[in-house]
């Protein structure tokens, strides 16, 4: 079993070691929107029963529209999390993993616990026929990294021919649909492509994700998962957010991103990558910068693989972008 990986969020555990209530904190270590949307309205038999197959039927639906997948109905689950750690059944023993890196850790580690090997990779050149999948999420958590689609259907033919799958995670691709490949999995049947629904809605809470793939791939996730494996309200918020004017929410991004790009740019700190929901930024004594911050109650994400590296995610209005200057200009770090 390899070690379990340091995630962004962990503001229990940080006031535990800095001080201070969770409540006092500005929590800028994730890729979430800061704002979460209102909830519309949940009638009472989406709390009671088990959840419905009409529930079921309206949230796939509304996803295939969102994401605009084409043929493929979305299949909803309990975050995407949930399905990473089924992804290595989906692979013959004895083949390689390749994951285009650095990024989300819990890939790799999920492949290492089922006895895969896995080889990092940064680009296409570096697939073998001896890979039998390979992972690239794109838009790239930590370093925004963007693949554009033409590049990603060679690639999903290139597996094609090695008789492999590509998996690709757009759980940042909501603020950047031009990068989608959902439309794509209809006429790839080796193509996988994860949905995170939670970071653009702000609602990372509900864990909810979806799956966009060929048939067979989809009905071997929904029998691993079993039976009701997202809740009636979660599927009645999804097809109710997906259906409405998510341009709003995306403004509000966009402005928030301004902000905090702003604050960085100001405080002298080096810009290496992100997306409209985080920042990267590089500073030679990060750790330091870091630990500063946290003095200040103001959470960041550090990456023990980088540690030049600082993430830093939006905050949630004008007064957070004015917490987190006053915070960096008391830091001094030459």
């Amino acid at each position: 079993m390899t070690a379990p990986i340091v995630h962004g969020g962990g503001i229990t555990e940080a006031a535990a070691s800095f001080g201070g209530n969770p409540q006092d904190w500005l929590d800028l270590s994730t890729g979430i929107n800061p704002n979460p949307v209102m909830l519309p309205d949940i009638p009472i038999h989406a709390w009671h029963r088990l959840p419905d197959r009409h529930l079921v039927d309206r949230a796939r639906n509304a996803a295939a529209r969102y994401y605009r997948s084409s043929d493929i109905l979305p299949l909803p689950v309990p975050g995407t999390q949930s399905v990473i750690q089924l992804l290595p059944r989906l692979v013959a023993p004895g083949r390689r993993i390749a994951i285009f890196g650095p990024t989300y850790g819990e890939y790799a580690r999920a492949f290492v616990s089922a006895g895969f090997a896995v080889d990092e990779i940064s680009t296409p050149a570096q697939v073998t026929p001896d890979h039998g999948l390979v992972v690239l999420v794109n838009p790239n958590n930590p370093t925004g990294r963007a693949v554009l689609p033409a590049d990603i259907a060679g690639m999903a033919q290139q597996m094609k021919a090695y008789g492999g799958l590509l998996l690709v995670d757009e759980a940042f691709g909501d603020t950047e649909p031009h990068l989608s490949v959902a439309a794509q999995a209809a006429s790839n049947d080796n193509l996988i492509v994860f949905r995170s629904f939670g970071k653009f809605f702000g609602l990372a809470g509900l864990r909810l994700g979806f799956v966009i793939a060929a048939e067979p791939i989809l009905s071997a996730f929904q029998e691993w998962l079993g039976p009701w494996a997202v809740s009636g309200p979660a599927l009645v918020v999804a097809a109710d957010l997906m259906d409405g004017d998510t341009q709003p929410v995306r403004s509000q991004i966009s402005a928030r991103k301004q902000g905090l790009d702003s604050v960085l740019r100001q405080a002298g700190l080096t810009i290496i990558g992100g997306t409209p929901l985080f920042t990267l930024v590089e500073h030679q004594r990060a750790p330091e910068l870091h630990e500063h911050l946290c003095q200040g109650r103001v959470l960041t994400r550090k990456f023990g693989y980088a540690p030049s590296w600082l993430r830093i995610g939006l905050a949630p209005d004008a007064a957070g972008d004015t917490r987190l200057a006053d915070a960096l200009s008391s830091v001094h770090l030459a």
